[in-house]
């Protein structure tokens, strides 16, 4: 069993940043493929970014690009979110979660385990 617990989310003005932590349990930690995704409410469940085991290879949706960036520490079990110049819609629980070698990592059905999500609120 894979437990993911996110931290970091909290209340920003528009502009300002926020660092999203994701810690993962698991002895094969660094074989898995993890992503961020996003809810707002009334809107769906969408993509934000993900990153390979290796880190060689990351994502991102093109309304972060630019913005975010994803980065992983296998020996450490984490992988985090740089959230810069955030926006009003970035306004979301944030989601970590892990998957298995060889898949895209842009869709939530690729997922097997996945975090509790962290608020993360921008003002304008």
């Amino acid at each position: 069993q894979v437990q993911l617990v996110e931290s970091g989310g909290g209340l920003v003005q528009a502009g300002g940043s926020l660092r999203l932590s994701c810690a993962a349990s698991g002895r094969t930690f660094s074989r898995y493929v993890m992503g961020w995704f996003r809810q707002a409410p009334g809107k769906e469940r969408e993509f934000v970014a993900t990153i390979n085991w290796s880190a060689s290879n990351t994502y991102y949706r093109d309304s972060v690009k630019g913005r975010f960036t994803i980065s992983r520490d296998n020996a450490k079990n984490t992988v985090t979110l740089q959230m810069n110049n955030l926006k009003p819609e970035d306004t979301a629980v944030y989601r970590c979660a892990a998957g298995p070698m060889y898949m895209s990592g842009a869709y939530a059905s690729e997922y097997d385990y996945w975090g509790q999500g962290t608020q993360v609120t921008v003002s304008s």
